[in-house]
């Protein structure tokens, strides 16, 4: 069977026009049955018709805002399947077509932010694969190399042997962290790190977490020092993914600090909610325009550092990823007397003297 599209002005008229001519043949069926005279009969007849004209003609004005709103919505349809997303339309008419035009609009915002998402996330990629293959080249680029040189017998000295043996063997270690950030950061993305925070002693977990990085900071002769309330500061936090916070931003301001300096650990309450943990080095600083991108991955502030290798611009975005993953914030800012302040929040645990107040 053929369909044949019909608009849908032309079809509430329509149908409009074929519910007036049944009342109309009904009312004049029924005036043929009551005996009327002739002229009482036109008076009649020419009401009704006046009255089926005057509904037609006030059903074809009215119906005429819904038609519009209609179009609107498959006008704004027709811009978004050609690719103008966030195409919205007015708000107007009856209850229902009100309530469309909302959830269109809605709908087509969604649908935007959905895709900058995806175009986002596949700008990201490239970044990320152009980072990864900036960062082998060079010291693929040096294993090769040093490898070759050692197997066509040019290093003969012992001293120079040793160095070039040295290099390749520190060359390996950068590029196994590299790959080892690259899977825990995607691990975090996919949501397959583990995540289960509990009570941890956060003394605790600084002890731990200084005593790991006790020979970088012996090499570089810096100084710890740490300020903790009392009692100490117990948080809601998963302590694998706190010790991994703590180590990476501690990697960083050992990095970037001068030798023979200090640096400062310290907590305090944020809020009825919250800790806040800083920590301060007495580096050259991050600059104002840096202070959002640092945390970005494979951002670094200085080339120098991009052209030695220093850092691979993964700690810090692990560290956010970690941070806010527990709900917390991670930010940096100028110290008072130089250097920069690490900062982040963690969820306070409930204290036992909080439980008693709530009960």
């Amino acid at each position: 069977m053929r369909h044949f599209p019909v608009k849908l002005r032309t079809y509430l008229l329509l149908v409009n026009a074929i519910s007036i001519a049944v009342i109309l043949g009904l009312l004049f069926f029924c005036y043929s049955r009551m005996l009327l005279d002739a002229s009482t009969f036109l008076w009649l007849g020419g009401a009704t018709l006046v009255a089926g004209l005057l509904s037609f003609v006030l059903h074809f004005a009215m119906i005429r805002p819904l038609e519009q709103s209609v179009i609107r919505i498959g006008d704004a349809s027709g811009e978004i399947a050609s690719g103008t997303l966030g195409a919205e339309v007015p708000i107007v008419g009856p209850k229902e077509f009100r309530q469309l035009a909302e959830r269109f609009n809605t709908m087509s915002r969604q649908l935007k932010g959905s895709f900058e998402r995806i175009r986002q996330a596949e700008a990201s990629r490239r970044e990320l694969v152009a980072n990864v293959a900036h960062d082998l080249r060079t010291p693929l680029a040096l294993l090769q190399s040093h490898a070759e040189a050692l197997q066509d017998g040019v290093v003969q000295d012992e001293e120079n042997f040793a160095n070039y043996l040295r290099t390749i063997r520190m060359e390996s270690i950068r590029l196994g962290a590299l790959v080892q950030d690259l899977f825990e950061l995607s691990r975090i993305d996919a949501g397959e790190e583990p995540f289960v925070p509990h009570r941890v002693s956060l003394e605790d977990v600084l002890v731990q977490t200084l005593k790991v990085y006790a020979p970088s900071l012996d090499n570089k002769r810096l100084q710890v020092e740490v300020s903790l309330p009392e009692p100490s500061p117990v948080v809601m936090a998963a302590e694998t993914s706190l010790r991994r916070i703590l180590g990476n931003l501690l990697e960083n301001a050992i990095r970037h600090s001068p030798e023979g300096r200090s640096l400062a650990l310290s907590a305090e309450i944020h809020s009825d909610s919250e800790w806040i943990i800083r920590l301060r080095d007495e580096g050259e600083g991050v600059a104002q325009q840096d202070r959002e991108k640092i945390f970005r991955r494979f951002y670094r502030t200085d080339l120098s550092r991009k052209r030695d290798g220093s850092g691979l611009g993964l700690g810090l975005a692990i560290a956010r990823s970690l941070v806010e993953r527990q709900g917390g914030k991670i930010g940096v800012e100028p110290a008072a007397q130089g250097g920069s302040v690490f900062w982040f929040t963690v969820p306070r645990a409930e204290t036992n003297h909080s439980k008693e107040e709530s009960v």
